[in-house]
């Protein structure tokens, strides 16, 4: 965990990680709720000094969810002076038992640079920061309201998602190493938000050249089990 004490950070510089997860139906991400204020915010941090920024948004990924070897994208920078709001920053500090004038570096103004990482749901093991009470799941269509830019950065990590969704390997990090074809669809429908034809999605996923065919699904003896598939690896 950072220590919020410590004035070994780069001043004015934080990232805000956007952590995708798949339940088998809906697409979740994982937010922070502040101790005692009901407020809501997307995990972050502060890079050290001696850090490279990578590294310091990995170890707050590793230390959000317990995983290693995390996907990780850097998608956009948020620097609008209305996101700095000390008075905000004041509350949670005083609702930590934290006294602000100890740490008046955190009232300032920050750039924050935005990631968004997608992992294996079933996998993550939670763990709030110092700050806050609880780090859990919500779907994205049914998020609390959230403080400072937060929602527009996960509007804008959404958004970047969709728009790679034929670039990038979405399922990575967010199924199982093998899948049907169903729950893959079942993966791209939850990120767009819209409903898929059956048919032409898997024409399209199988002309791809990404997936590699397995043995079948068996699940009790149906004469129409699936074929498993994986990501060819790249």
């Amino acid at each position: 965990m950072q220590d919020i004490r410590t004035t070994k950070f780069l001043p004015h510089l934080a990232f805000d990680i956007v952590i995708f997860g798949f339940s088998g139906e809906e697409l979740k991400i994982l937010l922070l709720e502040y101790h005692n204020t009901g407020w809501f915010a997307l995990p972050g941090g502060f890079v050290g000094k001696d850090e490279d920024l990578d590294r310091a948004v990995l170890k707050g990924l590793r230390e959000r969810t317990g995983l290693e070897h995390i996907h990780l994208e850097q998608f956009h920078t948020f620097g609008s002076i209305e996101r700095n709001q000390p008075d905000v920053m004041r509350t949670i500090l005083r609702a930590n038992g934290t006294d602000p004038e100890d740490v008046p570096w955190m009232l300032e103004r920050f750039v924050s640079v935005g990631y968004y990482s997608l992992i294996d749901y079933t996998k993550v093991q939670p763990t709030p920061d110092e700050l806050s009470d609880s780090l859990e799941w919500y779907a994205i269509d049914k998020l609390p309201e959230l403080l400072f830019d937060h929602e527009q950065i996960v509007h804008k990590a959404l958004l970047t998602l969709r728009n790679n969704l034929d670039t990038i390997l979405v399922g990575v990090n967010m199924l199982p190493e093998r899948f049907t074809i169903k729950e893959l669809q079942k993966v791209h429908e939850a990120i767009l938000g819209e409903s898929l034809n059956r048919s032409s999605f898997q024409r399209r996923m199988l002309a791809s050249g990404r997936l590699a065919r397995h043995e079948k699904h068996y699940s009790g003896g149906s004469h129409k089990a699936p074929y498993l598939y994986s990501f060819v690896k790249t």
